[in-house]
């Protein structure tokens, strides 16, 4: 998935990349994006730890965010 790979080498921890990454997952689904190969799925990735690097801890309240910011319809 997309959002791993991206933070494969990136210096965060483990708990800062489980928060990023439920973030993530609950963002896709709360679009309705099932196909982990859509090109959307990376957009989302980046925009969930542009969000994550602000301090914003909650993943719901980061899968909120990057949802509005990008503008795109729930499921």
């Amino acid at each position: 998935m997309v959002v791993y790979r991206i933070l494969q080498n990136s210096p965060l921890g483990p708990e800062e990349i489980t928060r990023l990454s439920r973030a993530y997952e609950e963002a896709l689904r709360s679009i309705g994006v099932q196909d982990r190969n859509d090109p959307l799925t990376e957009l989302i990735a980046k925009k969930i730890i542009e969000i994550g690097q602000t301090g914003l801890k909650d993943p719901s309240e980061i899968c909120v965010r990057a949802v509005e910011e990008l503008g795109l319809p729930k499921g």
